[in-house]
């Protein structure tokens, strides 16, 4: 993770610097204070809120170095690759398909991997079905290939 990009809309990176804010400054604080108070029911051998009170903490501060290196490798997604004026699909794209197999449309951004959530339609840029659909214009028939069963999908607009 040392030296990854790590690509991400401003949106998404302010999510990120956010979720970093929260966990620093609101998180961090209720676990000291949790420790506290296990600290201050007497033995810690035996205390089981001592123990879940400091596996919190762990993962508190896995998750804060996590953000700080997504962060400080972060790539921002340039907002005019986003824009109508996009002439193929790339990364920020927001691209709708027609599923040829099943005569379903859906519409996709092409994101970064840390911001994929495909059930809200933020696809990432490494799935199969993204890298796929890379550098095609409005109207191209693609062949959807790293999948267990290869598909072909039509777009129908690009912004």
């Amino acid at each position: 993770m040392a030296d990854e990009k790590f690509f991400v809309t401003k949106e998404g990176l302010d999510e990120l610097l956010k979720e970093q804010d929260n966990l620093l400054h609101v998180v961090r604080d209720e676990v000291i204070r949790e420790l506290q108070e296990a600290r201050a029911q007497g033995d810690l051998s035996e205390n089981a809120d001592y123990d879940a009170a400091r596996d919190r903490q762990a993962r508190v501060e896995a998750r804060i170095r996590e953000l700080e290196a997504m962060i400080a490798n972060a790539e921002i997604i340039e907002e005019d690759k986003s824009k109508s004026t996009a002439k193929s699909v790339g990364l920020g794209s927001t691209v709708t398909i027609l599923d040829l197999s099943t005569n379903e449309e859906e519409t996709y951004s092409i994101v970064g991997s840390i911001e994929a959530d495909p059930l809200n339609g933020k696809l990432s840029n490494i799935t199969p079905l993204a890298v796929s659909l890379m550098d095609h214009k409005v109207g191209d028939t693609v062949e959807i290939q790293g999948v267990e069963e290869p598909y072909s999908v039509k777009i129908i607009s690009l912004k």
